[in-house]
């Protein structure tokens, strides 16, 4: 079974998406792209729509923003390449959803899926943890669970790449970027 996993974090705007579609394009791989986001306000559906113009059109895209770990077992395959956009936006759909119990479910899904998972699969999530801790007991939560989720993601990855002002720093293996 082939495999490549990488793990992209950055801040907002912190050329992340880019260098992930970038890293995709470079495979020479078919592409599916699946978009976490939803559509909850004008900024966020400006946001969505500049991401949808900026990757190429031959991508498959599906959009899922709660059941991760089912999409990605039912498209992932060898000789694919999987780009997910964005981490934390699945994450914090799963905090927010009014059924308590689907936050573990689905998270212990995916990080149950992940290492078994064919392909070259590329997540980018969000760094949320760099600054002071956060006032809101919801908002703690969302930053610790971030933190915990990428340290088991990064450990299935053969590359974690942390993306500042648009320059990739690798803190795990490396890609000809």
């Amino acid at each position: 079974m082939s495999t490549q996993k990488t793990l992209i974090l950055g801040g907002i705007r912190s050329g992340k998406s880019r260098l992930a579609e970038k890293l995709a394009i470079q495979t020479h791989l078919p592409v599916t792209y699946i978009a976490t986001a939803t559509i909850e306000d004008d900024e966020m559906r400006a946001r969505i729509a500049l991401h949808r113009a900026n990757r190429p059109k031959h991508w498959h895209v599906i959009e899922e923003p709660i059941q991760l770990a089912d999409t990605l077992q039912q498209v992932t395959q060898t000789d694919h390449c999987i780009l997910i956009d964005c981490i934390t936006l699945w994450l914090t759909n799963i905090l927010l959803s009014e059924d308590n119990a689907l936050f573990e479910r689905e998270h212990a899904s995916f990080i149950s899926a992940l290492p078994q998972l064919p392909g070259t699969i590329i997540m980018v999530s969000n760094e949320t943890n760099m600054g002071i801790i956060p006032m809101g007991e919801l908002t703690r939560r969302y930053c610790d669970e971030a933190g915990k989720l990428h340290q088991l993601i990064a450990r299935h990855c053969q590359n974690v790449i942390l993306t500042v002002a648009g320059l990739p720093h690798y803190l795990k293996g490396g890609l000809d970027a």
